[in-house]
């Protein structure tokens, strides 16, 4: 129906415009048209912008020219280090714990990255202290209408970490960021939105990055999204997100703890590894001295 009124508006809005600009009315008649025109286009602008799902226009295009979905986060909140400034070396590898999320933890790829990032800054804590602490998003998930609405992984974890059994997903940097102030109060520095060179900068201060990736380490296309509805608007998703430790870098490769299989600095190619993380929307953090 709103489709309907949307499409009606704009050809009333361009038939009036044609009448006017032919003049073949009376000066009383093309007033009126003008009146009109005006009341139509503003219905029509109304209804268009109301209606345009702009959520899945936020894409880029990369060199092949076809569109690939970008996950866009909220900024980062907690920040309270102040930058300093490190030279980028050419070749890092940092020695940091490593820890598996499964069995008890199949959707807890974050917090268990989170509980390696705390336990190289000396902090006695463990992933499923973590998961039970770190923030949850409990809108339940719905399929109506063909349209799925669930949680916002930029607010809490959303669905159920500990089962496959369950709806579930993950979480995003801010209640990961929040959540490890509580632990190193203002110790936490929150690089989402900040170029890889920044993450670089981290690594050669031999402090490892907690960052938001994929299953793959490469960029995804975008048949491997999907968007949902929350409680705080329209968001794109892929079931292939992953959360790592990164613990070092060199020419070619990116070096990092794989919570999934408990993996110490796995490695995957530096260029895709960059490109699936700017695709998640670039969220990754870290802790200062």
């Amino acid at each position: 129906m709103t489709i309907a009124l949307v499409l009606l508006s704009g050809l009333v809005t361009v038939a009036l415009i044609i009448y006017i600009l032919t003049q073949k009315g009376t000066k009383r008649f093309t007033r009126l048209a003008t009146i009109y025109t005006i009341l139509f286009f503003g219905l029509f602008s109304s209804l268009f912008v109301r209606n345009m799902d702009w959520q899945l226009l936020s894409t880029s295009i990369n060199k092949s020219g076809t569109q690939v979905h970008v996950i866009e986060p909220i900024e980062a909140v907690v920040a309270h280090a102040e930058a300093r400034e490190s030279q980028i070396k050419k070749s890092v590898l940092i020695d940091a714990p490593v820890i598996k999320q499964f069995p008890e933890l199949p959707r807890g790829c974050e917090v268990t990255s989170l509980a390696m990032l705390l336990q190289h800054a000396g902090v006695k804590i463990d992933k499923m202290t973590l998961a039970k602490e770190v923030k949850k998003d409990p809108t339940p998930y719905k399929k109506e209408n063909g349209k799925i609405y669930f949680g916002n992984p930029n607010f809490g974890f959303v669905g159920d970490m500990y089962s496959f059994n369950n709806p579930g997903f993950g979480v995003y940097h801010r209640p990961i960021a929040v959540l490890a102030n509580v632990y190193l109060p203002d110790r936490i520095i929150d690089l989402t939105g900040k170029d890889f060179e920044e993450v670089q900068k981290h690594l050669s201060d031999e402090k490892p990055v907690w960052v938001i990736t994929n299953v793959h380490y490469k960029e995804l296309p975008s048949s491997l999204f999907q968007t949902w509805h929350t409680n705080d608007g329209v968001i794109d998703i892929t079931y292939k997100e992953h959360s790592v430790l990164i613990t070092g870098y060199d020419e070619h490769y990116i070096y990092f703890n794989d919570p999934q299989k408990g993996t110490k600095n796995k490695k995957a190619p530096k260029d895709d590894f960059i490109k699936s993380w700017v695709q998640m929307g670039r969220q990754a953090i870290t802790y200062y001295d």
